[in-house]
């Protein structure tokens, strides 16, 4: 029988090893992959800034989906050469083509004063909440530490955005903010979700923040009780990652692109009506805006509100889940977003239709002409007011 070291010898002997010197050179090239195959806990004291990491006993079951391109340039390390050597083989068995191992590992790397960082990591508490997400190789330790590191501001804390702040908040959303300047009905009840009737009465976004916080203490809810517009519109929005837009009149509508198109922010825009609803993603950066959809806004009569109209209780719980996870994807860069495309939902059909959105060619609020874009509310309507036009 093999010892190991016979075993190891012949490994190192099968597969390509570099020292640090060379291993801190193709790192460098683009496209190379740095694979970090030590335990979270070691991780957790030092890393090699960029580096992508698999626990080497997990390896076969997640590389596939994080590194889909066998051709790509990967050196792989452990703490000290060891795990690494056989993680250069199983990857070399799976079809991977350009792997080296470097010899002496981290520890080698970080006494030899080369660049390292002290990531973040998640807590105990923390792996153990969003364990379902971990699981995902979409999404990983990365991709949840960066939905902790992520702002999304919620426009109305009614209908769509009850749902939507549920699921963003209980997916680890590091802040949300969430505008709304009024008070919980019990007219409310039968679709916001975010109270309840110990709460009529209350400010929604103190109820709002009371939910979330219960829900999720990892979230930070700022909570901003005020009329939007065209006076605090900009620094409201700032520094926001997403925005999920709940609105349920045109003005605020109309007032939110043009503020969100000078900034550059994506917002994720949902809207009911009895039993149908739609959501789409405006991005100022890749695709069509608000007024690409609707230049103008339309006359009142054609445009009832729900208070009006009425809208079945259940509707803006789908249509508010689908504008979460559209924020999610925005966040973490994931699949194809709803940009450039309307999705449409029928509840008594039970059926989805998608409309194509295009870029409209005289349409002068884009994020080209951002220095130009004044944000004003003009007669109720919010028309643009573009400098020198």
């Amino acid at each position: 029988m093999s010892t190991f070291r016979e075993l190891l010898a012949r490994t190192k002997s099968e597969i390509r090893e570099v020292d640090t010197a060379t291993a801190d050179e193709l790192r460098r090239r683009p496209g190379t992959v740095v694979l970090d195959v030590r335990e979270p806990d070691e991780v957790e004291q030092g890393a090699i800034p960029g580096s992508m990491h698999i626990v080497r006993g997990n390896l076969e079951a997640q590389i596939e989906n994080r590194l889909p391109d066998r051709s790509t340039p990967i050196v792989v390390h452990c703490a000290g050469g060891v795990r690494s050597a056989f993680a250069a083989k199983v990857l070399a068995e799976l079809g991977y083509g350009d792997v080296v191992s470097m010899d002496g590992g981290f520890n080698k790397w970080k006494d030899e004063g080369r660049d390292w960082i002290t990531p973040q990591t998640l807590s105990p508490a923390q792996r153990n909440r969003y364990q379902r997400h971990l699981l995902l190789p979409e999404v990983g330790e990365a991709g949840q530490i960066r939905l902790l590191e992520s702002k999304v501001l919620l426009l109305g804390a009614g209908g769509l955005g009850s749902p939507a702040a549920l699921y963003l908040a209980a997916a680890g959303v590091g802040t949300i903010g969430i505008i709304d300047m009024d008070v919980v009905d019990e007219s409310n009840l039968q679709r916001q979700i975010l109270h309840n009737i110990d709460r009529v009465g209350e400010r929604k976004v103190d109820s709002a923040k009371k939910t979330l916080t219960l829900l999720n203490p990892d979230v930070n809810v700022v909570t901003y009780d005020v009329r939007l517009g065209a006076d605090n519109i900009l620094d409201i929005i700032a520094g926001y990652d997403v925005i999920v837009d709940g609105a349920d009149n045109f003005p605020s509508r109309y007032l939110l692109n043009d503020a969100s198109v000078k900034l550059g922010i994506p917002v994720v825009h949902g809207s009911i009506f009895r039993f149908e609803g739609q959501v789409t993603v405006f991005d100022p950066h890749a695709g069509p805006t608000y007024r690409d959809l609707l230049p103008q806004p339309p006359p009142a009569e054609f445009a009832p509100s729900c208070a009006e109209a009425g809208v079945l209780g259940v509707l803006p719980g789908i249509i508010g889940s689908i504008q979460a996870i559209e924020a999610i994807k925005l966040l973490l860069g994931l699949g194809d977003s709803l940009r450039g495309r309307i999705l449409a939902f029928d509840s008594l059909e039970m059926s989805f239709r998608e409309f194509k959105v295009r870029v409209d060619p005289d349409n002068e609020v884009t994020y080209a002409n951002r220095d130009r874009i004044g944000i004003a509310e003009l007669d109720g309507l919010c028309m643009p007011h573009v400098a020198g036009h």
